[in-house]
Protein backbone atom coordinates (compact mmCIF):
# COMPACT_ATOMS: atom_id res chain seq x y z
CA UNK A 1 0.00 0.00 0.00
CA UNK A 2 2.82 2.43 0.84
CA UNK A 3 4.39 1.90 -2.60
CA UNK A 4 1.35 3.39 -4.32
CA UNK A 5 1.53 6.44 -2.07
CA UNK A 6 5.21 7.04 -2.86
CA UNK A 7 4.61 6.55 -6.59
CA UNK A 8 1.74 9.03 -6.57
CA UNK A 9 3.81 11.61 -4.70
CA UNK A 10 6.72 11.06 -7.11
CA UNK A 11 4.47 11.77 -10.09
CA UNK A 12 2.98 14.82 -8.36
CA UNK A 13 6.46 16.17 -7.60
CA UNK A 14 7.53 15.55 -11.20
CA UNK A 15 4.50 17.40 -12.58
CA UNK A 16 4.96 20.38 -10.27
CA UNK A 17 8.74 20.65 -10.82
CA UNK A 18 8.15 20.79 -14.58
CA UNK A 19 5.67 23.60 -13.99
CA UNK A 20 8.01 25.48 -11.64
CA UNK A 21 10.96 25.13 -14.06
CA UNK A 22 8.99 27.01 -16.72
CA UNK A 23 8.70 29.98 -14.32
CA UNK A 24 12.42 30.22 -13.53
CA UNK A 25 14.38 32.99 -15.22
CA UNK A 26 17.92 31.70 -14.72
CA UNK A 27 19.82 31.85 -18.06
CA UNK A 28 21.64 28.61 -17.21
CA UNK A 29 18.36 26.68 -17.28
CA UNK A 30 17.54 25.53 -20.80
CA UNK A 31 13.93 25.91 -21.97
CA UNK A 32 14.17 22.44 -23.56
CA UNK A 33 14.50 20.55 -20.27
CA UNK A 34 12.39 17.72 -19.03
CA UNK A 35 12.17 15.74 -15.83
CA UNK A 36 12.77 12.10 -16.70
CA UNK A 37 12.15 10.53 -13.31
CA UNK A 38 11.77 11.41 -9.64
CA UNK A 39 12.86 8.93 -6.97
CA UNK A 40 11.52 9.73 -3.50
CA UNK A 41 12.69 7.96 -0.36
CA UNK A 42 10.08 6.17 1.76
CA UNK A 43 10.19 8.80 4.50
CA UNK A 44 9.88 11.68 1.96
CA UNK A 45 13.15 13.22 3.14
CA UNK A 46 14.99 13.18 -0.17
CA UNK A 47 14.08 13.18 -3.84
CA UNK A 48 16.42 12.55 -6.76
CA UNK A 49 15.23 14.48 -9.80
CA UNK A 50 16.67 13.25 -13.10
CA UNK A 51 16.90 16.09 -15.65
CA UNK A 52 17.48 15.63 -19.37
CA UNK A 53 17.86 18.09 -22.25
CA UNK A 54 17.37 17.55 -25.97
CA UNK A 55 20.55 19.54 -26.66
CA UNK A 56 22.69 16.97 -24.82
CA UNK A 57 24.26 16.10 -21.50
CA UNK A 58 26.41 19.26 -21.27
CA UNK A 59 23.34 21.50 -21.42
CA UNK A 60 21.67 19.28 -18.82
CA UNK A 61 24.69 19.62 -16.50
CA UNK A 62 24.65 23.42 -16.86
CA UNK A 63 20.92 23.47 -16.20
CA UNK A 64 21.38 21.32 -13.10
CA UNK A 65 23.71 23.99 -11.69
CA UNK A 66 21.00 26.60 -12.23
CA UNK A 67 18.36 24.36 -10.66
CA UNK A 68 20.57 23.71 -7.64
CA UNK A 69 20.91 27.45 -7.06
CA UNK A 70 17.10 27.77 -7.20
CA UNK A 71 16.51 24.73 -4.99
CA UNK A 72 15.15 26.75 -2.07
CA UNK A 73 12.57 28.49 -4.24
CA UNK A 74 11.58 25.21 -5.90
CA UNK A 75 11.14 23.47 -2.52
CA UNK A 76 9.04 26.34 -1.18
CA UNK A 77 6.78 26.32 -4.25
CA UNK A 78 6.56 22.53 -4.17
CA UNK A 79 5.51 22.51 -0.53
CA UNK A 80 2.85 25.14 -1.04
CA UNK A 81 1.43 23.58 -4.21
CA UNK A 82 1.31 19.98 -2.96
CA UNK A 83 0.49 20.75 0.70
CA UNK A 84 3.07 18.25 1.92
CA UNK A 85 3.82 18.07 5.59
CA UNK A 86 7.45 17.42 4.78
CA UNK A 87 8.81 18.68 1.47
CA UNK A 88 11.73 16.49 0.35
CA UNK A 89 15.23 17.82 -0.13
CA UNK A 90 15.82 17.87 -3.88
CA UNK A 91 18.90 16.52 -5.59
CA UNK A 92 19.13 17.25 -9.32
CA UNK A 93 21.00 14.79 -11.53
CA UNK A 94 21.83 15.29 -15.21
CA UNK A 95 20.61 12.43 -17.39
CA UNK A 96 21.20 11.79 -21.10
CA UNK A 97 18.25 9.49 -21.77
CA UNK A 98 16.53 11.86 -24.22
CA UNK A 99 19.74 12.23 -26.22
CA UNK A 100 20.16 8.44 -26.36
CA UNK A 101 16.51 8.05 -27.31
CA UNK A 102 16.91 10.50 -30.19
CA UNK A 103 19.99 8.60 -31.42
CA UNK A 104 18.06 5.33 -31.31
CA UNK A 105 15.12 6.93 -33.14
CA UNK A 106 17.44 8.22 -35.87
CA UNK A 107 19.04 4.76 -36.30
CA UNK A 108 15.62 3.13 -36.64
CA UNK A 109 14.60 5.82 -39.13
CA UNK A 110 17.75 5.17 -41.19
CA UNK A 111 17.10 1.42 -41.21
CA UNK A 112 13.50 1.89 -42.29
CA UNK A 113 14.60 4.20 -45.12
CA UNK A 114 17.06 1.57 -46.39
CA UNK A 115 14.32 -1.07 -46.67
Amino acid sequence: MAGFHIDRISEDIKREIISIMRELKDPRISPMLTVVKVDVTNDLSYAKVYISAIEGIEVAKTSVKGLESAQGYIRKQLGSRLHLRKCPELRFIADDSIEKGMELFNKIKELSNEN
